[in-house]
């Protein structure tokens, strides 16, 4: 299963060349022409683009036990949204595989066992990957990333969610740098030594004096510095003091729903105009419902890798039967496309890219995992949009700040 998925990942655009040709000859003496060549679908669209994703808890699932990160699960009867074989049918190219530390004490002991957990995650991605070196790469560089996707091979790339297992200690960027991070936030749902979050209280009136350093030691290294989850006055520090374009990897518009995790159309213009991108994400187009068994759930999710794999069953088929009664988030897939296109239309296709939030909440009906993206394609076409505005929002924009980052770390 692993040598034929990524074959057909690998081979599509010479295969359909292949098949294209093999059409034509056999036509060529038979009916009269019937007008133009027919048009790619919106699949073959989607299957010819280089498409990453900015942001995916999935590494909260490796090392499960009889659990597959090459296989493509059914999502009927499983928890997690991404993982190879669905990755490797053409849906998702890509993307940024994140080490997530959750916020606890602002003391010697907290940092201590939030850098333990972060350092055990990070090796965790490395493990994982490497089980699998002929579907997929780390990747630490944009040429790294598109030499990867020419090879035929899926790309990865590591990113930090909440900089707290840093303590005080700057230098310990470096360490993840050299670990392979090239996307990192200073803060997640709780305000820290760093930041304000954009969902607690405000200590530091947006970055505080470390995180203000923070900022500048993200350029020097070469690191895309990620503003999702900090709030409005951090990314307003953000814009004004890095040297680098920055990126909102999960984020979505307030205009679509009025919440401090959002991004409003002044700062979406803000971040344009000094080259960033906001990553559409479907999160919080609607209130989160995390009421009775559904938040159970969500909390016993995080320890999925140390369940049995009965246990990981029960909870799948648990959380997969609670969508049908009480999803997540109450908004719709038209909701999705509407926030987006309004989205692109205040940012412009430059500025685009897209971070769902998969495996960390992410996910609404129409948009559930990753073999729901050719619908996504399927929008923007019928929205008017070209294969090339297209492509720019699903990598281009990405790779592109990326490169900018590389080029502040080298001067």
């Amino acid at each position: 299963m692993m040598e034929q998925t990524t074959i057909r990942k690998g081979t599509s655009r010479i295969v359909r060349s292949i098949v294209v040709a093999l059409v034509v000859t056999t036509l060529a003496g038979c009916a009269t022409s019937q007008g133009s060549d027919p048009q790619p679908s919106a699949d073959e669209i989607h299957r010819d683009l280089l498409v990453l994703d900015a942001h995916m808890d999935t590494a909260i699932n490796f090392g499960r036990e009889c659990w597959d990160f090459s296989e493509a699960h059914p999502l009927e009867s499983e928890i997690a949204q991404v993982d190879l074989g669905r990755m490797a049918a053409g849906n998702l190219d890509g993307g940024f595989f994140v080490i997530f530390t959750s916020q606890g004490p602002l003391t010697a002991e907290g940092y201590r066992a939030a850098l333990e957990h972060a350092r055990q995650r990070s090796d965790t991605i490395d493990r994982e990957l490497a089980k699998f070196p002929e579907m997929v790469g780390l990747a630490t560089t944009a040429a790294e990333a598109e030499a990867l996707n020419a090879q035929g091979k899926l790309i990865a790339f590591k990113s930090i969610e909440n900089s707290y297992p840093i303590g005080d200690d700057l230098s310990l960027m470096r360490e993840f740098y050299e670990a392979g991070v090239r996307m990192a936030g200073p803060v997640h749902g709780g305000t820290n030594q760093l930041a304000d979050s954009s969902t607690d209280d405000v200590r530091w009136n947006g970055l505080s004096p470390l995180g203000k350093e923070w900022v500048g030691e993200m350029n020097r290294l070469g690191i895309i510095i990620d503003a999702s989850h900090s709030s409005d006055a951090v990314l307003d520090q953000m814009l004004a003091l890095s040297k680098a374009p920055i990126i909102l990897s999960h984020s979505s518009p307030r205009s679509a729903y009025d919440h401090p995790r959002n991004i409003d159309d002044n700062r979406i213009r803000a971040i344009a105009a000094k080259g960033g991108a906001v990553c559409m994400s479907s999160i919080f187009l609607s209130e989160l419902d995390l009421s009775g068994e559904r938040g159970e759930l969500f909390d016993r999710y995080d320890s999925i890798a140390q369940m049995s794999p009965a246990e990981q069953r029960e909870l799948s088929r648990r959380w997969r039967a609670l969508d049908a009664t009480q999803p997540l988030w109450g908004s719709s897939f038209d909701q999705y496309v509407e926030a987006l296109l309004h989205l692109i239309d205040v940012a412009g296709v430059d500025h685009v890219c897209f971070g769902t939030d998969w495996d960390g909440g992410g996910g609404i009906d129409g948009l559930m995992d990753i073999t729901d993206l050719p619908a996504v394609t399927a929008r923007l076409i019928d929205a008017g949009y070209s294969r090339e505005d297209i492509a720019k929002m699903t990598s281009g924009n990405v790779l592109r700040i990326l490169r900018a980052v590389e080029a502040m770390r080298e001067r």
